[in-house]
């Protein structure tokens, strides 16, 4: 199977996983695409956890650096890998030695959409749940560098036990596409759905250093899409409309437990299925790890309790932003208008708000964040694009074609998965039929 990259480190659940562990490649590497929960969370490798004593330091305030690879033969810890070492002396901080960045789903550096690592302040791996997760650290270079650095919010309080659980998380970008298949579908299927985009996640275990704060984290909420998207006919910002404060990882592109869906222009019925929709890849916008979805580069110094002396409520015609309180002080973001020009400024300089960088919570400073932008917290708008290029066109047209051909043939899960994930695919499977008969006949112009 077709692999991508992930993070490597001992303190990692599923470690020493190979090909043959499980009866399918689960390996760290291998990406995570309509899965039950049990499959997709944590990878499956809860039961291959690290050894009490790994774990990964995260000193408070400072940068710690992660290896993230195909292969962990192309990191310094060679030694259990199934294939030896595979470094590139010649370039040390190549991903994947030996292959095209295609590999990892990019089309080079600016193509790359970065990726976070996440904290739940748990000491024990079974009691963690998806809401428990927040995003502290993003790197929006990621995964271009193997050796990538992650910057640690100077307030990160200490974990319970001196042991959290922390985990990886990554969606790549869509203009590589995706060369991956899963064990659930057959190649030549997933073949056709080539614009077929996947999800990485690697747990691990993880503590804080160097604390100096008793300030918990707040409540994480669900990211909303609201920065620029000119992809996806939305050229400016929406400030108004972003997520401010701790935020929970992206759920997304599985059978069960998202907190991200995306709806199609043309079947949004389809849209939890490797169907039409999947391949509209101009109506088809997966969520990232970048300005986005308001997820700045480097630490996410807005994650703690009273961060924020008010949030309004987010939305597409909001037009006032969140206000910060520091140092016993608090500072208005200021009003916003949503028109075109302020909103295009805002996405280029603070200076179109009339506020003083504060002194943040964790001591340093910083310029109010002031990106976000489209409707819908975890939504793509169903008229996000104006118009369609003549290769959606075509696309449009084998898909029209292709796709009832695939949900006839496509295969239920290899293991025994519970009702609601059972009932719950049954009946995405005909709303996606019914929708691709309604689609296909006003295509067409038929009528009944």
């Amino acid at each position: 199977m077709p692999i991508a990259a992930g993070i490597w480190h001992p303190s990692m659940f599923g470690y020493n996983v190979t090909s043959t562990t499980f009866s399918y490649d689960n390996r760290p590497v291998v990406p995570l695409v309509h899965l039950s929960f049990s499959k997709w969370w944590f990878h499956g490798h809860l039961g291959y956890p690290p050894h009490p004593q790994d774990v990964f330091q995260l000193p408070a305030g400072q940068s710690v650096t992660a290896q993230i690879s195909c292969d962990k033969g192309a990191t310094t810890y060679y030694a259990s890998s199934q294939g030896g070492n595979i470094q590139d002396p010649n370039n040390p901080n190549d991903v994947c030695p030996g292959s095209p960045p295609a590999q990892y789903h990019t089309t080079g550096i600016s193509d790359v959409k970065g990726c976070g690592l996440g904290i739940a302040y748990k000491d024990n791996v079974n009691d963690v749940q998806p809401a428990d997760f927040t995003i502290f650290s993003v790197n929006q270079t990621c995964v271009w560098y193997r050796y990538t650095d992650f910057s640690v919010p100077k307030n990160m309080p200490p974990c319970p036990n001196n042991l959290c659980i922390c985990a990886f998380f990554w969606i790549h970008s869509p203009d590589s596409g995706s060369e991956q298949s899963t064990h659930r579908y057959p190649t030549f299927l997933i073949n056709i759905l080539i614009c077929v985009h996947t999800v990485y996640m690697n747990g691990f275990q993880c503590t804080i250093t160097n604390s100096t704060s008793t300030v918990g984290l707040d409540t994480p909420k669900v990211a909303r899409r609201c920065g620029a998207d000119p992809a996806n006919g939305k050229p400016n910002a929406v400030p108004g409309n972003c997520t401010y404060g701790a935020k929970q990882p992206l759920y997304w592109f599985q059978e069960e437990d998202n907190n991200v869906s995306v709806r199609s222009r043309f079947i949004p019925l389809a849209r939890l299925t490797i169907t039409l929709c999947r391949c509209l890849k101009e109506q088809y916008a997966p969520p990232f790890y970048n300005d986005l979805y308001n997820f700045v580069d480097g630490a996410q110094v807005d994650i703690f309790q009273n961060y924020y002396s008010s949030i309004p409520v987010p939305g597409p015609n909001q037009t006032q932003l969140p206000v910060v309180s520091s140092s016993g002080s608090t500072l208005s973001l200021a009003t916003v208008s949503n028109d075109t020009t302020t909103a295009s400024a805002l996405s280029t300089s603070a200076s179109s708000v009339s506020v003083v960088s504060p002194s943040a919570s964790d001591g340093s400073t910083t310029t109010p964040t002031l990106i976000a932008t489209t409707p819908l917290v975890n939504t793509v708008s169903s008229s996000a694009t104006s118009s369609s290029s003549p290769n959606s066109q075509w696309l449009v047209s084998f898909c029209v074609i292709a796709t009832p051909v695939i949900l006839i043939y496509l295969p239920s899960s290899s293991s025994s998965p519970s009702k609601r994930s059972d009932s719950a695919f049954s009946r995405r499977h005909v709303s996606a039929q019914r929708g691709i008969k309604a689609f296909t006949h006003k295509k067409l112009g038929r009528h009944h």
